[in-house]
């Protein structure tokens, strides 16, 4: 017995086929006008479902990676800061060093770009199917040692079970707190013995880390794990920031 429309529309619903669904009336106009054969048809209509699951599910991987915008690498000004290190970046952002367990670190000058690379690697990742966590790293860590044990206990779990893990401004307030010191060498020893990359931005040069931990050999012991698979990008030049905001007075300037 042939279906109405409706009945068929109902039937996708329960067999949770939106994609096919949202589509089916024009694929069969299309179908009608150019008088498609049936398996062309077909295909196309399982295409649209393919296609509107890849998008909730790339949806749904943004949502849960924790970032505030869908950064690119294209929309970078790369000619404001020539000495940036371009090839890197985009070595980067191909993900390679994901899939080798291995790890990044993007040391610089405040302004420099560190933090849109950062997290224009992580909306890749998400594109490109990895689970990932992006954290502002000290508000990340001051929140954990102010929650009770069993917060902790899921914040830990939270920091270890994605593919890739961005702390991004590491150290930006100088001293962090004992209980977030010993997070973050857990967080980092964990994740090298599960080969699950980490991406560290941050203004303090590797040298001056265990001021900022209060221990020179938990600095050394986190430092040799975050290094020993790893790439270092050293960021130089003048700030974006303060760029944009001399801009901004003197359009404001403009005005009045």
């Amino acid at each position: 017995m042939t279906m109405t429309m409706t009945e068929i529309d109902r039937t996708l619903r329960e067999l949770r086929l939106s994609g096919i669904g949202a589509t089916l009336e024009t694929r069969i106009v299309q179908a009608q006008a150019s008088q498609q054969p049936f398996i062309e048809t077909f295909s196309l209509v399982l295409q649209d479902e393919l296609d509107r699951r890849r998008s909730r599910l790339m949806d749904r991987r943004y949502k849960k990676s924790g970032l505030d915008e869908r950064a690119t690498l294209n929309d970078f000004d790369w000619r404001f800061n020539p000495k940036l290190p371009r090839a890197a970046c985009f070595e980067l952002h191909t993900l390679k060093f994901v899939g080798d367990g291995a790890n990044a670190l993007i040391i610089g000058k405040p302004g420099t770009g560190k933090s849109h690379v950062a997290k224009a690697v992580t909306y890749q990742a998400t594109l490109q199917g990895y689970d990932v966590l992006y954290l502002e790293a000290d508000s990340a860590f001051a929140k954990y040692s102010l929650s009770k044990p069993e917060e902790q206990n899921k914040i830990m779990r939270s920091l270890l079970e994605p593919d890739l893990l961005v702390l991004d401004d590491l150290f930006l307030a100088r001293r962090i707190a004992d209980a977030s010191a010993e997070l973050l060498q857990s967080v980092v020893h964990q994740r090298y013995k599960l080969r699950r990359s980490i991406v560290v931005t941050s203004n303090r040069v590797v040298q001056d880390w265990g001021k900022y931990l209060g221990d020179n050999t938990m600095s050394g012991t986190i430092l040799d794990r975050l290094m020993h698979r790893s790439v270092l990008l050293e960021f130089e030049g003048k700030s974006y920031r303060l760029k944009e905001a001399t801009a901004r007075l003197a359009r404001d300037g403009t005005v009045d």
